[in-house]
């Protein structure tokens, strides 16, 4: 029997089916490569093992280099091409010139030089007029048969403080039960001037200029009660102008109607303010808190 550690005769890559890569492919065959530390040592055989590497990357290369030569080509996209424009973001509405409008039309003819700006706005027509015919213009809306605007459904006020001129707007949102149409009319006052009350058209201003006059200050002349309905009557200030305080601030009112306190109260109401427990300052609110702390019953069931 022939020893274990006897080599073959012929070397393996000479063995019957063993495939030997052909020249042409230029893969050194495994019979290229010297055993370890006989001729070229192990720098030689690692050598040879990378050739055979980038021998195998190479016919990988030309392979798929042939696939594509068969396949059509395809146009490269033209260089510099213009982009898609960026798209605006859609601009709302905008109050359009409402001259044109019939009622606008009709007040000028009736009222010449009263009708100072008309602008329509959402399908809703603004109307500024004169102050001091502006009981005329509500009259006749009033009563025209084509107009019919009966009911008032609100009277407020804006302030402009950058409208040097007319810092006050006073507004009236007329509106007819019998066409189911609406119309604004607009009056612009001076600081200090005043405006002639409409509850002599509409009952229903009454409460509405005595809001106006409590929270911006607008004097309704021949207004049959003309005080304030929110605030104390002698209270300083109106709270809805834009250049009041949004503070709590101490002024005359609280000097001459709240009690003196210590300082110990004083801390104790700064505190309650500042965590949001300004409702347990009021002596009836801290009864009621200590009542349903304790589980009385505020008032008897029915047996």
């Amino acid at each position: 029997m022939a020893d274990d550690n006897d080599k073959p005769e012929k070397p393996i890559a000479e063995a019957p089916g063993v495939e030997v890569p052909a020249a042409e492919t230029g893969t050194p065959p495994p019979s290229a490569i010297p055993d370890a530390g006989e001729v070229a040592g192990a720098d030689a055989e690692k050598a040879a093992m990378v050739d055979q590497a980038k021998a195998r990357v190479a016919a990988v290369k030309e392979s798929l280099g042939e696939k594509s030569a068969g396949a059509p080509a395809t146009t490269p996209p033209a260089p510099g091409a213009p982009k898609a424009p960026v798209k605006k973001k859609e601009e709302g509405p905008k109050p359009s010139d409402a001259s044109a409008n019939k009622l606008v039309q009709k007040l000028k003819a009736k009222f010449d030089g009263t009708v100072l700006e008309a602008v329509e706005f959402l399908h809703q027509v603004s109307i500024r007029v004169a102050p001091d015919r502006i009981v005329e213009v509500c009259t006749f809306l009033r009563d025209d048969a084509d107009a019919a605007f009966n009911y008032l459904s609100d009277l407020t006020c804006v302030h402009y403080p950058m409208e040097a001129a007319r810092p006050l707007e006073v507004v009236y949102n007329l509106y007819s039960i019998s066409r189911n149409e609406r119309v604004r009319l607009k009056v612009g006052l001076a600081d200090g001037a005043g405006v002639d009350s409409v509850t002599g058209v509409w009952p229903a201003a009454n409460w509405m200029e005595r809001e106006v006059y409590d929270l911006f200050g607008v004097v309704f002349r021949n207004h049959p009660d003309l005080r304030r309905i929110l605030l104390p009557l002698d209270w300083e200030g109106h709270p809805l102008r834009k250049d009041y305080p949004l503070e709590f601030i101490e002024n005359a009112w609280t000097q001459r109607h709240l009690p003196e306190m210590t300082d110990v109260q004083r801390e104790q109401l700064d505190q309650r303010r500042a965590y949001g427990l300004e409702i347990l300052s009021v002596p009836q609110e801290r009864m009621m808190r200590e009542i349903l702390q304790s589980g009385k019953e505020v008032m008897p069931k029915d047996k």
